[in-house]
């Protein structure tokens, strides 16, 4: 399993630096306001070729606001997550009465923790190193994010007992179950596993991540990703409802197919979407599953689809299957729409084919020209997998509008068997470039 690391302080140490410098990218971090991008709070890293998932909590300032439960319970998930924790102090101000309120915490969780004493990059500053030891930890890196020192030892220390990425390949398809609390998603699981026809083995993962089960339907395996922390009922991981989306990211990373539970009783909620959409940017199959349907009594399945579509209109594309998992009433629809699911992220379409359909569209609707020039397509070739990836080969990539694009990609689902799955239109100009 990838080893997990948690960055957690106060506001203004350097944090969100640190952070965007050990994934290798720039990303907008804002402080404490709910319902924040999956971005903000979670990344896949590497280090000399040892991934691992990065975790970056906001910070913690008892002094704005009362240090109540939901701020605690920011700190708590992240470090019960964690394999090793970087504790982030300011090496300039010294000990705050906030960097108590974080170690007190670290203390309780008997991780290991790593002290990075931040904006080391005077003499002033190195003044203050030693005083931080009174926190009561066994490991100090000084660094400077601005001077980039200390950067490669902190590293080194961080991953030094993590192992070289050995990335195995598993042919058997993966789907995991993921939504907001209290949706049913252990009754669907529980419902899928206990099946007459499924014989299912728990394959040890981690309690952190998840507990993979080998469910076999029809002769084929599959694996059933719990998403991690679902099976706990502890108030850490069921009464918040804007950490769903946190638990839920890496069952979704290692998932070829996402099952999108949606409660029949209370309707479709925006947290709903946000978990749908970040399912789709990792381009993963898209499943929904109205979840308690036996206790809808005033609508039917055309009215409440009607409502599914007008909701999820950037995945108007996926299945929407209506079951009540307690009472496993159409729980024998599910699988076969994951298996179709999955036969469609990894569709291979024959070029000559493609090119066909791609061409018949353009002679349909030829795009308008703009300031005297106007969009043409040379060639299309499917480039990619899980998801399909197709790209285009164009006089001027620039000529295409987002509404050509949309027209594109319904054609090719019109044409081909691309249910569940997104698809990725990619333009590229003739001459070869990007």
């Amino acid at each position: 399993m990838i080893p997990t690391v948690a960055l957690v302080g106060r506001p203004n140490v350097g944090k969100s630096t640190l952070f965007n410098k050990i994934v290798g990218k720039k990303i907008s971090i804002i402080e404490d306001i709910p319902g924040v991008t999956r971005d903000r709070i979670y990344q896949e890293a590497s280090y000399n070729n040892k991934r691992f998932y990065l975790i970056d909590t906001g910070g913690i300032d008892a002094s704005k606001m009362k240090f109540n439960d939901e701020i605690k319970m920011q700190a708590e998930i992240a470090i019960k997550e964690a394999d090793v924790v970087v504790f982030i102090v300011d090496g300039k101000e010294g000990i705050t009465s906030n960097d108590l309120i974080v170690r007190d915490l670290l203390r309780k969780s008997k991780k290991e923790v790593i002290v990075a004493i931040n904006k080391v990059d005077n003499k002033e500053s190195e003044n203050h190193i030693y005083d931080f030891y009174e926190l009561g930890f066994n490991t100090y890196i000084p660094i400077s994010s601005i001077h980039n020192t200390g950067y490669i030892e902190l590293m080194d220390e961080i991953t030094k007992n993590f192992n070289e990425s050995e990335k195995k390949e598993d042919s058997r398809l993966k789907f995991s179950i993921i939504g907001r609390p209290n949706v049913g998603k252990s009754s669907l699981m529980n419902a899928l596993l206990n099946e007459e026809r499924v014989v299912v083995s728990d394959v040890a993962g981690t309690t952190r991540d998840s507990i993979d089960s080998v469910l076999k339907y029809h002769n084929e395996e599959y694996i059933l990703i719990d998403t991690a922390g679902m099976r706990k009922k502890g108030r850490v991981f069921e009464s918040v409802e804007k950490y769903s989306l946190f638990r839920s990211l890496k069952a979704i990373d290692r998932s070829d197919i996402c099952l999108v539970v949606i409660n029949a009783e209370e309707g479709i909620k925006e947290h709903d979407k946000h978990i749908a959409g970040y399912a789709i940017e990792r381009g993963k199959g898209l499943i929904f599953v109205v979840n308690k349907w036996d206790t809808v009594k005033d609508k039917t399945i055309p009215e409440f689809e009607k409502e599914m579509k007008a909701e999820f209109q950037f995945a108007t594309y996926a299945p929407i299957v209506y079951l009540s998992a307690l009472t496993k009433k159409r729980i024998h629809t599910l699988m076969p729409e994951i298996i179709k699911v999955g036969e469609n992220i990894k569709r291979e379409i024959p070029t000559n084919i493609l090119n066909n359909v791609v061409l018949d569209a353009y002679q349909l609707n030829i795009p308008p020209s703009y300031k005297g020039k106007r969009l043409k397509i040379f060639f299309t070739s499917q480039t990619g997998i899980k998801p399909p990836k197709f790209t285009f080969r164009v006089n001027n990539k620039g000529l295409i509008h987002f509404s050509y694009e949309r027209y594109l990609e319904n054609k090719l689902r019109e044409n081909f068997e691309l249910e569940g799955t997104p698809i990725t239109l990619q333009f590229k100009n003739r001459n070869g470039e990007e």
